[in-house]
């Protein structure tokens, strides 16, 4: 039987399968931060960046897979989230790909492909802006790249189970357990007004792009993704059936199918 916790039930009271032991992690400073990283298994890169407020155990149904089928997993605690710290300049996306770039400098990895979730799909989608060169592909998964891709919030159920697992991780994780409203703070504001991309700016982006969005999700506009596989050069748009902005810890067998088709039509 398929695995899954539409409800996010299953992740209130069991959390999400840690993972994998790493053949290699640590921290590396950059930018004014301490960035905390992982490397499982070998092969052709994968870099997984998860979304805002979360950490890189949020990817413990997705390295395991990635590993199985001959890529080398790579998950970064994005700066002020998990292990990570940050300092107190204003969060940008900018900021992050530059710690992505950072750990891959570290890993001597010259390209990898980019699996990013929320936060992290525009944090790789800047990476690719700005180093074309190190960025095979991206899967981009529920994130918008202006203003106009938002849905109005609504809270339900699902995001409470989610954001209580994020506070939980972040007691856990961090060396400053007490400022998860503070960084949440400081998230949002980013997100206010950021990524802020013209149609001309997709359009020089030029590495394949796999737009996914799970039929559900709270957040992102469907047409909105619509845009983005239409503008960015090398884009298609997947829809993940019965699934929300948490796919890959509702239905993890068909997030990871599609994140496997993908990277098997860039990785060689």
């Amino acid at each position: 039987m398929v695995f899954r916790d539409d409800d996010l039930t299953y992740l209130e009271s069991h959390g999400i399968p840690p993972l994998p032991g790493a053949d290699e992690q640590g921290f590396i400073d950059n930018e004014g931060a301490r960035i905390w990283y992982a490397s499982h298994g070998s092969g052709p890169a994968v870099i997984l960046l998860h979304g805002g407020m979360g950490n890189s155990g949020n990817w413990g149904y997705q390295a395991p897979a990635i590993v199985e089928a001959g890529y080398r997993a790579i998950v970064i605690d994005s700066r002020g989230h998990g292990r990570s710290t940050r300092d107190a300049r204003e969060y940008s996306y900018q900021l992050m790909a530059a710690d992505t770039r950072a750990v891959m400098d570290r890993l001597q990895v010259n390209k990898a492909a980019i699996v990013g979730w929320s936060d992290g799909a525009d944090t790789g989608l800047i990476l690719a802006q700005e180093a074309p060169g190190r960025v095979a592909g991206i899967f981009f998964f529920a994130c918008n790249v202006d203003n106009t891709g938002t849905k109005p919030f609504e809270f339900t159920p699902i995001i409470g189970r989610i954001w209580q697992q994020h506070q939980k991780d972040y007691a856990a994780l961090s060396a400053t357990p007490g400022d998860f409203d503070a960084l949440s703070e400081a998230v949002e504001a980013m997100q206010r007004t950021q990524p802020n991309l013209s149609a001309a700016a997709l359009a020089g982006i030029s590495v394949p792009v796999a737009v996914v969005l799970g039929e559900h999700d709270e957040f992102i506009k469907r047409e909105h993704m619509g845009y983005l596989a239409d503008t960015l050069p090398d884009a298609t748009l997947h829809v993940l059936p019965g699934l929300s902005h948490f796919a890959p810890l509702q239905g993890p067998a068909v997030f990871n199918e599609a994140v496997l088709t993908f990277l098997k039509g860039i990785l060689r």
